[in-house]
């Protein structure tokens, strides 16, 4: 198992949750995100329990596509409603999952929580050294973080 770090240096990181990410026919549909609502619920239970800080990463676009890819931007304007446009919702997060004050909303226009933003930069400011990232797994191909599994981090002594 992977060291679990204190609960005042670890963030939850929650990624991608939203409806057109989880629900099937979703625009930008991941296979088996349904699967794994119940375990992000829980998973952000226990982080709040443990006084773990939660971090919410949500695509937000911008209703024209200004802020997209190249290769996405077909889908967004002359009245088309774009995925994960800031407002639908397709960009709420997923029934049983909610932002509550004291969380923190970082929003990506792009592939990951990792490029392109100021992730990396929030982290050390707040003093975090550890993560435990729940997500749809797309988003996690081609990160080399070691964590410990979601059973791991819940299982683990409060």
């Amino acid at each position: 198992m992977a060291e679990v770090k204190k609960h005042g240096e670890t963030a939850l990181l929650v990624i991608d949750m939203q409806n057109d990410f989880i629900k099937a026919g979703g625009p930008m549909h991941v296979g088996g995100g349904q699967a794994i609502v119940p375990s992000v619920i829980k998973a952000v239970q226990v982080a709040r329990q443990r006084g773990i800080f939660v971090i919410w990463v949500v695509r937000e676009h911008d209703p024209l596509g200004r802020d997209v890819e190249l290769f996405r931007r077909h889908l967004y304007g002359d009245g088309k409603e774009g995925p994960t446009t800031k407002g639908t919702k397709g960009a709420e997060l997923i029934d049983g999952l909610v932002i509550e004050e004291g969380d923190y909303k970082l929003v990506k226009t792009r592939f990951s929580a990792f490029f392109a933003t100021h992730l990396h930069s929030f982290l050390q400011n707040n003093g975090i050294k550890s993560l435990v990232v729940v997500a749809n797994i797309f988003d996690m191909k081609n990160v080399g973080v070691a964590t410990p599994t979601l059973e791991e981090w819940c299982r683990s002594s409060a």
